[in-house]
């Protein structure tokens, strides 16, 4: 008996097409966790999600944002005022102190919006190239990467995007997805990670995904 040709430890380009369909199947319009209205909103909850849960910043903005969803209005709260609301939070001292800093740039330097380029969504306050990445796709409909744990574990274990860090990870993904897919699949494979290949015991027998994937340590039914 002839055995079965060895695959490679990356997918093929045919599979990608295929995984990403599967996934689009599932779910055709996905969108972030996070609650928000504007581009305002989206950039203070994305600072306030740092080391925090998507639902603990849902908690906390849906205190704050009637009261304060404006540069403007959270400027007037001042620093102490914000943390009242966002205390909940983990490392709510440091995030009250950027939000407050980039309301001011916000005023100051783009008249109150939310700027959509990289360069200056990086220069504010708490803003790295991941929460950048995060405003720029779900906000402005860029077609961005923002490679969090999820995305990492996901394009490492299927062999989708293997990379040694989070920036690695983010180069070959723009490298191999196709243009079809780009807009979704920071979304797509956040949920993935999230609710279906877990860190401690990924939920493999329920996969779509899963004759794909090269993970040799595949949870059994």
């Amino acid at each position: 008996m002839t055995p079965a040709p060895r695959r490679s430890a990356t997918l093929s380009r045919t599979e990608v097409v295929e995984l990403f369909s599967r996934l689009r199947e599932l779910n055709p319009k996905p969108t972030t966790e996070l609650e928000y209205r504007t581009p305002f909103e989206l950039l203070v909850a994305v600072t306030l999600s740092a080391q925090a849960t998507d639902v603990g910043v849902n908690k906390a903005t849906r205190r704050l944002f009637p009261v304060a969803n404006t540069p403007a209005a959270i400027l007037a709260l001042g620093e102490d005022g914000l943390k009242k609301y966002i205390s909940t939070i983990g490392l709510f001292n440091a995030k009250a102190k950027n939000v407050i800093a980039t309301c001011r740039i916000l005023i100051d330097e783009h008249g109150g919006d939310v700027p959509r380029s990289r360069e200056a969504l990086e220069a504010l306050p708490g803003v790295g190239r991941k929460t950048a990445n995060v405003v720029m796709n779900t906000a402005f409909g860029e077609p961005t990467i923002a490679v969090d744990t999820h995305i990492f574990r996901v394009s490492n274990r299927t062999g989708l995007a293997p990379g040694k860090d989070v920036r690695a990870v983010e180069d070959r993904l723009l490298k191999v997805v196709p243009a079809e897919f780009m807009l979704d699949v920071h979304h797509w494979l956040i949920l993935h990670g999230r609710y279906v290949c877990k860190a401690r015991k990924p939920d493999c027998p329920q996969c779509v995904i899963r004759d794909l994937c090269r993970f040799k340590e595949k949870t059994a039914a």
